[in-house]
């Protein structure tokens, strides 16, 4: 290998092939991001260039700065090239000596080549110096409640942790109306479960404001349950009370029950009626009744309930063949004493 870079006819065709690659490379520059003007100078635009800016970051905060600016240089080919490339310049804002409030300002520039013709744009631009706030703020948890499957709600949410540390102008921080964590997850949710959620903080409008968010995500533990109500208890009477019992009075010390099941049918249930068949009543006491599930529901929050009756009891009246035997020996007493007396 060292013997064929020896030859003198490598070298000179290796030196041709560079010269002819650098000569394309210097054309292309010339006609397309570079132009020449009719001074026979080179104008280039360097875009995107980093904008530095200097002020106390401590205390205060400035909005109304691009992040980058374009910059363009006009002056000798070669400087322009090697501007270019380097990159050794600088372009920035100082801030140092301004007081809170608005103010308009040109962006400057150093280490540029005093042979270049250099313009940035924007040249100026307003800024906002505002006093910088730290404040804390609880994290309001949300979810979408359509996730949710049918026949199952939200029990409760709580992030963790519960507060943020915001920071930003004084201005963004008291404009602020919601810190929220938002929790994202396939339809159909029927179990709890935990999830790690972005905080977002917004003003009245629901925009997201430009602050700092220390953490600036939390864990969400979400609590699921089935959905369920309590509804009013209604007894009902049914059947024929036995001979000689009188119902007084049928009550119940459950009140209401939970009842379980999509909300829009638990939601329009009244009443849960429970039917309390008095035929089987012979005596005042607690008796045991089974519940019976609505249409629709998916389980009570019990099975039975327990109904007080308070009865009479009345005495048997006889029969009619005992009242005729009864009225004829009243009858029949009378004449046999007549009878007896007139054999003496």
């Amino acid at each position: 290998m060292d013997k064929f870079f020896d030859n003198i006819w490598v070298l000179r065709a290796t030196a041709f092939i560079l010269a002819f690659l650098l000569f394309f490379y210097v054309k292309a520059e010339l006609t397309g991001g570079g132009k020449e003007s009719t001074s026979n100078n080179h104008v280039d635009i360097i875009t995107d260039v980093p904008l530095e800016v200097y002020y106390d970051s401590e205390n205060l905060i400035v909005t109304g700065l691009p992040e980058t600016v374009d910059v363009t240089i006009e002056g000798p080919m070669q400087i322009v090239l090697k501007t270019k490339f380097q990159k050794d310049f600088k372009v920035f804002v100082d801030l140092n000596s301004l007081l809170i409030g608005e103010h308009r300002v040109t962006i400057q520039h150093e280490n540029f080549s005093d042979k270049l013709n250099v313009t940035i744009d924007p040249e100026v631009v307003d800024v906002v110096i505002e006093e910088k706030v730290t404040q804390e703020f609880r994290v309001d948890p949300e979810i979408n409640n359509r996730l949710f499957a049918e026949g199952y709600v939200l029990k409760s949410m709580m992030a963790e942790p519960s507060k943020v540390i915001v920071t930003g102008a004084k201005s963004i921080i008291e404009n602020i109306s919601y810190v929220k964590a938002t929790v994202s997850a396939p339809e159909g949710i029927k179990e709890s479960f935990t999830q790690e959620a972005n905080v977002k903080v917004l003003d009245s409008n629901l925009n997201k404001l430009d602050v700092s968010i220390q953490p600036e995500t939390v864990n969400v533990a979400v609590e699921v349950e089935e959905y369920s109500r309590d509804i009013p208890i209604t007894l009902r009477q049914i059947g024929t009370p036995q001979q000689g019992v009188v119902i007084n009075e049928l009550n119940t010390d459950t009140k209401t029950i939970e009842l379980f099941g999509p909300k829009s049918i638990i939601d329009s249930l009244k009443s849960l009626v429970v039917e309390f068949d008095v035929s089987k009543v012979d005596r005042s006491g607690n008796y045991e009744v089974d519940l019976n599930l609505p249409k629709g529901a998916t389980k009570l929050g019990t099975d039975k309930i327990i109904v007080r009756a308070n009865v009479t009891k009345t005495p048997t009246q006889p029969d009619s063949v005992d009242e005729e035997t009864v009225e004829n020996q009243n009858m029949d007493e009378p004449n046999g004493v007549d009878e007896e007396i007139k054999s003496e």
